[in-house]
């Protein structure tokens, strides 16, 4: 998990984030292969930088019609989901903490709660 500035554009933290995930997963094997983005990611400089990392970019185009499920309704990806469930948690949504490291700490143990209710779901 990463976290950035508030007033930074997502595009910005696609790639250290993506650095991230890679370190996470010990097995070459196991690494992402592939990495849907959404419109707000269309944009060369990341597509260039996951092809250099090996990972291949599936990111929607400005401009192009937004596709639907088989039942008509839009996705709803599962990102967008999570970070809804995240802006539950008050402390999370507005961010009082000064030191990153607080901060990250508090969407650390939101996430782990997360986690924990869906398991028992």
């Amino acid at each position: 998990m990463t976290i950035s500035a508030a007033n930074l554009h997502d595009s910005c933290a696609a790639l250290p984030t993506i650095d991230a995930v890679a370190k996470s997963v010990p097995c070459r094997r196991k690494r992402p292969k592939n990495c849907c983005l959404d419109k707000a990611y269309d944009c060369a400089d990341i597509d260039s930088g996951l092809k250099r990392r090996g990972i291949r970019p599936h990111s929607r185009r400005r401009g192009e019609e937004p596709r639907s499920c088989r039942r008509g309704k839009p996705r709803r990806w599962k990102v967008e989901r999570t970070t809804s469930w995240h802006n539950r948690f008050r402390a999370v949504l507005i961010r009082w903490e000064v030191k990153p490291e607080h901060y990250r700490a508090l969407v650390l143990l939101a996430s782990a709660i997360i986690a924990f209710r869906t398991a028992l779901c």
